[in-house]
């Protein structure tokens, strides 16, 4: 482990799943961090840093923060644990899976994990390498951006975009799904800048959130109906010659296809769809279609719909019918994780699967996993980076999937987390200050590197030490389980196949703690997809069983009389966050957005606690009453706390139906009932 700083102040990068993935600086005084502030020397994020990262020592040092193994001794979910040692820990562990690996085979055991730490490390490392050695069942990680990226990929061939810092140029930026004020600050810095020069910001999404009452226009739309609305653009581009010919000619093929398609998507049928009135769309489109460079930042959430692939697969089309690729600033933004692309084949090591029959179980799934007959049944589940008895769609499925008494439930993490609470063997995580890794930003071109500024907070560990130890206990003798943090590092930058990052090396990143990747200027003639051009018309998808054009789909309309969005909010990330007073503080409490003649029918004033509810559960929050989202929609903010008698869960409502594509989450394509509470 690369020795820990001592005091002064240090260089650092934020670990949460967030595009922006900001550059730190650490204070340290007597050994322990004093403060945590932005890098004024970051070349995107430029010191500036949000709450929830400003206030992450609070997290770091809280008081409920795991310091040492624990064993449960009362029922599952009791929360009811005893001190023991890491060698306890690790030996009962060990023999817990040779037991099951002799009796019911490899793949009754499952890893669970995501990005609750975005180090490459953690959770793309050494995890993946001991699991797939073993045989165990693999974990289809899905839950966040997958739908999505299907379908730009479609389009765009791999997750590629605008360099955000050229967006400062744009002079229409339009924010389509998603709330950056809390999840992408460092782009509202780049629209505030091009504001400054003209720019116009322009919000389109089911709820007007601090984005929507930042934007110079906000666009209230119906959830799910986004593919509509680009569609119906595309139907006045056509119809009024604002598009651009030339640049269909040369990047793009399918052009007279998705014409045709688009001719039925008639402003009077688009805007009984979408709730966007006719006058709108046509503003809308035609200030898209004349205003250059235009700049669409599309967000995560309209792609967490059953339609959610598409949806994001038909807007990125748009910025091909203007040619606005072309123009410094202009095209859009999905994700560039692409352009940061390193050898995750070296990082995972998939070839140590090589015969072994394995399954795959999506994580969007668990609770349905944990409770099927099927055999082999998941005897033992390992859970690190993650909270899916918070995160994950219809948690009243996995809460009893994790309460069975014949599961082996392990869990790595730095609070007693609600999973936690099931757990058999809790181990104490060590934080990202506290480890050696690499981060790649899925938003702006920086690569950045993390060493140790804290030491282990008392006896944590982190990913990769935990992994090697479990793997010295099972006596595996494969040399890839061992090797050091820094190899693994070195590893992941050689042989990559991406031209853009082929001059990030380990030493590079310890000298200079971030660098960016140089995308070429001729991208766009060397596109991923089969026709190297982006494909408004796509054969692939075709055979795949999708329209190859975009198209619309309907949500299904069963469950209740209202769509809900469980949306994050400011403060908390997913859980991260949510069981730390701090930030509970600063979130102040939940809130159920309504409109208000719905309220008015339902006889609900602001602050009346209302009951949401279907057949997957239910939960009570205060209402916020008033013309922040549509009629017929009901949207909550944040993963709040699983406490005793507060009945806040809000996705014990969530379907875990598949989008379209890419096997990913639909959390936004659910519906409720709404009622007042009864007291």
């Amino acid at each position: 482990m690369e020795k820990v700083k001592q005091d002064g102040v240090y260089k650092s990068v934020c670990p949460l799943d967030c595009p922006d993935q900001c550059g730190l600086l650490i204070h340290k005084k007597e050994g322990r961090i004093e403060k945590i502030e932005g890098d004024p020397d970051h070349p995107v994020t430029q010191g500036a840093i949000c709450n929830k990262v400003r206030n992450m020592k609070e997290r770091l040092y809280d008081e409920k923060r795991l310091t040492h193994p624990l064993r449960r001794t009362g029922k599952k979910g009791e929360g009811a644990f005893e001190r023991i040692t890491w060698s306890e820990a690790i030996e009962e562990i060990t023999q817990r899976w040779k037991k099951l690996i002799e009796t019911e085979g490899p793949q009754s055991i499952l890893p669970y994990s995501f990005y609750g730490n975005m180090g490459n490390l953690s959770a793309e490392g050494m995890g993946h390498r001991f699991f797939h050695y073993m045989g165990a069942s693999r974990l289809e990680r899905t839950i966040c951006s997958t739908a999505g990226g299907v379908g730009y990929n479609y389009t765009m061939g791999s997750s590629i975009g605008t360099d955000p810092e050229d967006t400062e140029d744009a002079k229409l930026i339009i924010f389509w799904g998603i709330n950056a004020v809390s999840t992408n600050m460092h782009q509202i810095t780049q629209a505030q800048k091009a504001r400054k020069k003209g720019a116009k910001v322009v919000v389109i999404d089911v709820h007007k959130n601090q984005t929507g009452r930042f934007a110079d226009w906000f666009i209230p739309i119906k959830p799910g109906t986004d593919a509509a609305l680009a569609l119906g653009m595309m139907h006045i581009l056509f119809a009024e010659d604002l598009v651009d010919h030339a640049f269909m000619k040369k990047y793009t093929v399918g052009r007279d296809e998705l014409k045709q398609e688009a001719a039925s998507y008639t402003p009077e049928v688009v805007s009984a769809i979408t709730g966007v009135s006719q006058k709108d769309l046509y503003e809308l489109t035609r200030m898209y279609g004349r205003v250059e460079p235009a700049f669409i930042r599309i967000g995560n959430g309209i792609q967490h719909h059953d339609n959610g692939g598409m949806c994001v697969r038909t807007i990125a089309c748009l910025p091909a019918l203007t040619g606005q690729w072309l123009k410094k600033g202009g095209g859009a933004i999905k994700g560039n994780s692409a352009v940061l692309a390193f050898n995750t084949t070296a990082m995972q090591r998939p070839d140590l699967l090589a015969d072994k029959r394995t399954r795959a179980i999506n994580m969007n799934q668990i609770g349905e996993a944990l409770l099927t007959k099927k055999e082999p049944a998941v005897r033992s589940m390992y859970v690190y980076n993650s909270n899916p008895a918070l995160v994950a769609p219809e948690t009243n499925k996995v809460h009893q999937g994790l309460a069975r008494e014949d599961l082996f439930l392990v869990v790595h993490d730095m609070f007693a987390t609600e999973t936690a609470r099931y757990a058999d063997i809790v181990l104490p995580a060590a934080s990202s200050f506290e480890s050696t890794d690499f981060y790649t930003s899925y938003w702006h071109h920086y690569v950045q590197m993390q060493q140790p500024v804290m030491e282990p907070y008392g006896e944590s560990k982190n990913n990769a030490e935990v992994f090697r130890l479990l793997a010295e206990a099972m006596a595996f003798d494969e040399p890839a389980l061992y090797e050091d943090d820094e190899e693994m590092i070195a590893q992941a930058f050689r042989n990559t196949g991406n031209k853009s990052a082929a001059h990030v090396t380990l030493g590079g990143l310890k000298q200079d703690h971030y660098i960016k990747a140089h995308r070429s200027d001729d991208w766009l003639e060397h596109l991923a997809t089969p026709s190297g051009k982006i494909e408004l018309f796509s054969e692939k998808m075709e055979k795949a069983g999708f329209s190859g054009v975009p198209t619309y789909q309907p949500l299904p309309d069963v469950e209740g009389d209202f769509l809900f969005i469980p949306a994050p909010n400011h403060h908390f990330l997913n859980s991260t966050f949510a069981h730390n007073a701090k930030h509970t503080k600063l979130e102040k409490k939940p809130k159920a957005f309504l409109n208000e003649e719905d309220a008015n029918v339902l006889g609900i004033q602001n602050d009346d606690m209302v009951r949401l509810y279907n057949a997957r559960g239910e939960c009570r929050l205060p209402a916020s009453v008033g013309d922040t989202v549509l009629s017929g929609v009901v949207v909550t903010q944040g993963l709040w706390a699983d406490e005793p008698g507060m009945a806040r869960r809000v996705n014990d409502l969530t379907p875990d139906r598949l989008a379209d594509m890419g096997g990913g989450a639909t959390f936004f394509s659910g519906r409720v009932h709404v009622e007042k509470a009864k007291i």
